[in-house]
C-alpha cells in the first residue's frame, strides 16, 4: 500500500476542528498501530533480536502519538475558549474537562472549569416542572462546590494566581455565604492588585458580613480615595453608610 493512500485512509479524529486548525482530522491509537504494523512490519516479535528492532521502530511512532495527543489538548481547550466567548457554558465545561484529561496540572483550565459551573449553577432549575425545589438546590450546590474545588485546584497548582483568588472570594461572599474563607482568599489578591476596585468591594463586602465593619468601612474609604469613577464611589458611599448604621446600631 503506498504511504500517501495509507494515510489517507486512515479514519478518526477525537474531535473535528478545521475552522480552528485547517486539519480535518488526527490519527487515534488504533489507527497508529495498525501504521506501526503495516509499515514496519513487526507486528508480533518475538526473538531479542526482533524486539530489539521493533523498538527501534516504534519509538518514532511513540512520539508521533504524544505529539497527537498534545495537539487534541489543545484543541479541547481551543474549542471550550470558542464555546465560553459565546457564553454556552455548558459545552464550555465539557470541553474544559476534556482538555484537562490531557493537561491535570493546568491552573488555567481549573480556573475556567470553576467559572462554568459558577454560571451552571445559576440555570440549575426544576426543568421539567416537578416542584422539587430541594433537588435544584442541591443540584446548584453541587455546582458551586465544584466551582469551589476547581478554583482552589488551581491555587494548589499557582498558589500566586489571583485570578483565582478573586473569583473564590467572590463565590465565598456572593453564592456560599461564607465570608470567612472569602477574607483570606482577597487578601491575598489585593496583595498585588493594589488598586482593582471589584476587589476591594467584595473584599469590604466580605468583611461587613463578617462583622469587621471598621475593616469594611477603611475599605470603602479607599476607594472613596481612589476616584475610580463617580458611580463607585456613590457606590462605595452609601455602602460605607449602611456599614456604619449597622455598627451603631449594635452599640
Amino acid at each position: 500500500m503506498k504511504r500517501k493512500s495509507f494515510f489517507a485512509a486512515a479514519a478518526c479524529a477525537l474531535i473535528t476542528l478545521t475552522a480552528l486548525t485547517g486539519v480535518s482530522c488526527s490519527p487515534s491509537y488504533n489507527s497508529i498501530k495498525r501504521m506501526q504494523k503495516i509499515e514496519e512490519g513487526v507486528s508480533n516479535p518475538t526473538t531479542k533480536e526482533e524486539l530489539e528492532e521493533a523498538i527501534k521502530k516504534f519509538d518514532a511512532r511513540a512520539m508521533d502519538l504524544a505529539l497527537t495527543d498534545g495537539q487534541v489538548g489543545v484543541w479541547y481547550k481551543i474549542l471550550a475558549t470558542r464555546y465560553l466567548d459565546q457564553q454556552l457554558y455548558g459545552k464550555a465545561f465539557e470541553n474544559f474537562q476534556k482538555a484537562l484529561a490531557y493537561y491535570p496540572d493546568n491552573a488555567n483550565l481549573y480556573y475556567y472549569v470553576g467559572i462554568c459551573a459558577g454560571y451552571l449553577a445559576n440555570a440549575s432549575l426544576d426543568f421539567e416542572a416537578k416542584g422539587n425545589a430541594s433537588e435544584s438546590f442541591q443540584k446548584k450546590q453541587n455546582y458551586l462546590r465544584l466551582a469551589e474545588n476547581a478554583y482552589l485546584q488551581a491555587l494548589s497548582i499557582n498558589p500566586k494566581y489571583y485570578r483565582s483568588m478573586y473569583a473564590i472570594g467572590v463565590l465565598y461572599a456572593f453564592e456560599l455565604n461564607e465570608p470567612e474563607k472569602a477574607i483570606p482568599h482577597l487578601e491575598r489578591f489585593l496583595a498585588t492588585q493594589t488598586k482593582d476596585i471589584n476587589g476591594m468591594f467584595v473584599l469590604a463586602r466580605a468583611y461587613y458580613m463578617d462583622y469587621q465593619f471598621d475593616k469594611a468601612v477603611a475599605l470603602y474609604d479607599r476607594i472613596i480615595e481612589l476616584k475610580p469613577n463617580e458611580e463607585k464611589v456613590r457606590e462605595a458611599q452609601a455602602n460605607k453608610k449602611t456599614v456604619l448604621d449597622v455598627q451603631y446600631s449594635q452599640k
